[in-house]
């Protein structure tokens, strides 16, 4: 699946959203990939993992355990997970910080790849990956739909994406002009869970 095949998958699904965003990182972008939009179709999402996963299976070999960051990398994780013949399972927020629970463990021998929805700047991605080496330290790599740091975002490990975009986001007192006059919306998951973006 090319780049462009990608993103037009996101516009199909009205998954590309335009206006004054509030990131969960905390920056602020012209641009909001809602990619649940994507995740509430099936076909879709299975189309775009399966693309993921041989591009992940290509760059890392075969995988035993898939690891995603609750809630978004949920839906993507699982789906790569079963396309990739692989376990799946995720970390979610604990006391502010990402833990593997519900009865879930990795194998030491496993070989695990850690599965995100969208990248921008990588906080959520480290966490994760810090959390997984908590119990295993054979993480072959981390893949994403799409990275809008445009490889900018430092994992600490090899990353895969099926799009690399490169989308303005901008410290929230470094706004320009045509962005500050437009109202913001908040529209991510982060603050939900607890965590101040």
């Amino acid at each position: 699946m090319t780049q462009d095949e990608v993103v037009a998958e996101f516009r199909a699904a009205g998954a590309l959203l335009e206006g004054h965003f509030i990131l969960s990182s905390g920056l602020r972008s012209p641009i909001f990939l809602q990619k649940m939009f994507i995740f509430q179709d099936p076909v879709r999402t299975a189309r775009l993992c399966k693309a993921l996963a041989e591009k992940a299976e290509a760059a890392f070999g075969k995988i035993d355990y898939v690891v995603s960051p609750a809630v978004g990398g949920i839906v993507p994780g699982y789906e790569t997970a079963r396309q990739l013949g692989a376990m799946a399972v995720f970390v979610e927020r604990e006391g502010g910080t990402f833990q593997l629970r519900r009865g879930f463990t990795i194998p030491p021998e496993a070989k695990v790849l850690m599965v995100e929805d969208i990248i921008t700047t990588g906080l959520s991605s480290r966490e994760c990956l810090a959390s997984i080496a908590e119990h295993t330290s054979n993480v072959v790599g981390a893949a994403c739909l799409i990275d809008r740091s445009n490889g900018k975002a430092d994992l600490g490990v090899p990353l895969v994406a099926l799009a690399r975009l490169d989308i303005p986001a901008y410290p929230a007192d470094a706004l320009p002009p045509e962005l500050a006059a437009l109202p913001p919306v908040k529209p991510g998951s982060r603050s939900i869970q607890g965590v101040k973006a």
